[in-house]
């Protein structure tokens, strides 16, 4: 019965997770580029992640244009790439010693969603080509 019913939708499943995945890395890209300072020294001294003025705005940048690149289906397989490293280094530094109450959950949601992209492509529709 719900075959019948969300069955003719399957061919934009890719899609809608590209948009929801993308949105909320656009978003907390955007939060970050437009606080750099603030994001390099939660880096450095919350993280001890090392050279935190150079990565800060990689980071916030990786996120906010691989964000981008989700929701218009260009370049995914890319984007998915490099926001999956992104992805498992924030959570190896930040949020695994916090667990679930401290942004793990969240990590690993996205983490799903972008290696599900990474392996499948960005699915229909999307702006270009796939890399």
């Amino acid at each position: 019965m719900l075959e019948k019913i969300f069955g003719c939708g399957r061919g934009y499943s890719l899609f809608i997770l590209r948009v929801f995945v993308g949105v909320v890395f656009a978003a907390y890209g955007w939060l970050k580029l437009t606080n750099l300072q603030g994001f390099a020294g939660f880096l450095e001294q919350a993280a001890g992640v090392p050279f935190a003025g150079v990565m800060a705005p990689a980071v916030a940048a990786i996120e906010f244009f691989g964000g981008l690149a989700l929701v218009l289906g260009a370049s995914t397989r890319l984007a998915a790439l490099l926001l999956t490293g992104v992805m498992v280094v924030a959570m190896i530094t930040v949020t695994l010693g916090k667990g679930f109450a401290g942004g793990y959950d969240l990590n690993l949601a996205l983490l799903g969603g972008l290696l599900a992209l990474l392996l499948a492509g960005p699915g229909k529709p999307a702006v270009g080509g796939d890399l």
